[in-house]
């Protein structure tokens, strides 16, 4: 994928995290969103890093969503949405281990469209 449609996808999906964030309620919301926040991640690493295969790109993103999720252990997280209140759609507050999961499913879903989609180009002789 380009540079740009992974910026416009990455927008799109940023903007429907949003509006499940601040819209709405309920666990599969709540789920829809992080998986949402995992798939964003995911086209974050390729806009940054285009060459990088979309598995490795998974694999980082995963571990930079885990690793945020389970700082939230510790109360860094919270203290500063305390002091930053917009920080809470990428830092959150509080762990739920539900959402670990949710992260693994919006990794999959980009990793599996991108493996989809590359395999579909015909090599320009």
């Amino acid at each position: 994928m380009t540079r740009p449609r992974l910026a416009v996808a990455l927008a799109v999906l940023v903007a429907l995290g949003l509006v499940l964030a601040t819209r709405f309620t309920g666990a599969l919301v709540d789920a829809a969103g992080d998986a949402a926040y995992a798939a964003a991640v995911t086209l974050a690493v390729l806009l940054v890093a285009p060459r990088l295969d979309v598995r490795a790109a998974g694999a980082v993103a995963l571990a930079v969503c885990w690793i945020v999720e389970l700082a939230q252990l510790t109360g860094g997280p919270a203290w500063v949405v305390a002091r930053v209140p917009p920080a809470r759609f990428v830092l959150g507050t509080t762990f739920v281990a539900t959402d670990l999961i949710a992260y693994a499913v919006g990794v999959v879903v980009v990793v599996a469209a991108g493996r989809a989609t590359s395999r579909r180009r015909v090599p320009v002789a």
